[in-house]
């Protein structure tokens, strides 16, 4: 099992930015892809980036150029800076990760941290 746990959110204006963190737990060993997903007030969760162990990144369009993810291996650790924050940014934002590295979908889920993002 693998545990995650989220921190760095907050609440910022528009244009300024935010590092948050997502520290994993527990049978680390083999983790694989890690990601963050968001989910805005009354609207689905959401892709936003994601990174491999190789450190192969993805990101949803709506981010490209604004947000970067990065990992830490030796510390079981993934990052989101996020820059050029705007107000459609504003969300819970959710850290998940592949337990192992053969599993192509997400077993391990944080528990979210609220970003909002003020105009």
């Amino acid at each position: 099992q693998v545990q995650l746990v989220e921190s760095g959110g907050g609440f910022v204006q528009a244009g300024e930015s935010l590092r948050l963190s997502c520290a994993a737990s527990g049978w680390t060993a083999s983790l694989g892809t890690m990601g963050w997903f968001r989910q805005a007030p009354g609207k689905e969760r959401t892709f936003v980036a994601s990174i491999t162990w190789y450190g192969i990144s993805t990101y949803t369009d709506s981010v490209k150029g604004r947000f970067t993810i990065s990992r830490d291996n030796a510390k079981s650790t993934v990052y989101l800076q996020m820059n050029s924050l705007k107000t459609e940014d504003t969300a819970v934002y959710y850290c998940a990760a592949a337990s192992t590295r053969r599993r192509s979908d997400y077993d391990s889920w944080g528990q979210g941290t609220q970003v909002t993002v003020s105009s």
